[in-house]
């Protein structure tokens, strides 16, 4: 008797093996990367690092320039996951990649997450005050109920 085996995507077999985490820059979203990277290299997993571009409306951006404003938070991102991987190389090895959507962070990380076939998703805990009456992402992304999500402290 012979054991046929599907090659299709299937989550959540074997442990994460694509954990997606959302970076802004905040302090809490640094605390969840460093969080990911560590259940990543625990669980041998891609770490896919997600900054999600804020997409202004025409009269919002006016005298502003937004674009080259949040492409300068993507590469400091990135020059920042860089210089962590440096710092530890030898000692903890992470795949890692990294990704920038555009829109508004809860449609962005959405997007990534499926795009990516994350298994897990990680965010940072909001900073703003109005998050407790109208909902952060973090509450958005659980109610979703599509992958399991961390909310980092």
């Amino acid at each position: 008797m012979t054991e046929q085996h599907s090659h299709r995507f299937e989550r959540g077999t074997d442990g994460p093996k694509v954990i997606v985490v959302g970076v802004d820059g905040s302090d809490s979203s640094l605390r969840a990367a460093a969080y990911a990277g560590g259940l990543a290299r625990r669980q041998h997993a891609l770490l896919a690092v997600v900054y999600v571009q804020p997409v202004m409306t025409a009269g919002a951006a006016l005298g502003a320039p937004v674009a080259e404003t949040t492409d300068e938070i993507a590469e400091d991102l990135v020059a920042q996951i860089r210089e962590a991987t440096e710092r530890t190389k030898g000692i903890f090895d992470v795949r890692w990649e990294f990704h920038t959507f555009r829109g508004d962070p809860y449609s962005g990380l959405v997007k990534a997450s499926d795009e990516l076939k994350a298994d897990a998703v990680v965010v940072g805990a909001s900073e703003q005050a109005g998050h407790r009456i109208v909902g952060s992402v973090a509450v958005r992304l659980v109610k979703a109920g599509r992958w399991p999500v961390t909310v980092v402290p």
